[in-house]
């Protein structure tokens, strides 16, 4: 029962978030002027944009994951739904899993998909590439599971979009320090496995404990 109503959920999610469209394309449009714009203030030497393009791909990730994390909730806060979504027979916290799954799958995703593009378009080799790939796939959905935490933490509370990177910035650090040195490792023939491997360890603890924190904090909001 639970997992046909978290698919209900994942589902009326999905569609909500494309028939408005504006987050992800927001999510989307801010990425890639980002990365985009960047070379036009440090100069278009292919050496110089392939040694950072690593740390600007993943810091424009690690800021485009923050733009619509504080609407995350805010609309079921609006509507009432949020002590809806609390007295549902489905716990909270498979109920915030389904919708932090929903907006990085119209949010992170598109990031994954295009980051090859702009890493072929910065000079990055080849094998970076592929890394980069595997390091978005495992270090984006943590990024979203920690930003939901802090959405739900900062919901209500008045200049919430301006706490919110102040709580989850800290925590983005390790995300952002293990997946620019992943694709570093690969660019300079090392190994990224280490890397990856405390990406993959690091989401692995957010998926359990993000739903709890993030369901506390929503009972919170509802109260």
């Amino acid at each position: 029962m639970t997992g046909v109503t978290f698919i209900t959920l994942l589902r009326r999610d999905l569609l909500l978030i494309f028939r408005q469209g504006s987050d992800a394309l927001i999510t989307l449009a801010f990425y890639l002027l980002a990365v985009m714009i960047f070379p036009f203030g440090v100069g278009p030497e292919p050496e110089l944009l392939a040694r950072i393009a690593a740390g600007l791909l993943w810091t424009m990730a690690l800021f485009a994951a923050l733009i619509s994390l504080d609407r995350l909730f805010q609309q079921e806060q609006e509507d009432g739904g949020l002590e809806q979504l609390a007295l549902a027979p489905m716990a909270l916290e498979w109920t915030f899993l389904a919708k932090t799954l929903a907006h990085w799958l119209s949010t992170g995703l598109p990031l994954v998909v295009i980051a090859p593009a702009i890493g072929f378009l910065l000079r990055m080799p080849a094998p970076a590439i592929g890394v980069l790939i595997v390091a978005l796939a495992l270090g984006g959905p943590a990024l979203t599971l920690v930003g939901a935490v802090g959405a739900a933490l900062t919901l209500g509370a008045r200049r919430g979009a301006v706490l919110l990177p102040l709580l989850v910035l800290p925590l983005y650090v390790p995300i952002l320090i293990f997946g620019v040195g992943a694709v570093d490792a690969a660019s300079f023939g090392l190994s990224p496995q280490p890397h990856l491997l405390l990406l993959g360890a690091y989401l692995l603890v957010a998926i359990p404990l993000a739903p709890w924190a993030g369901a506390a904090a929503l009972r919170i909001a509802a109260e």
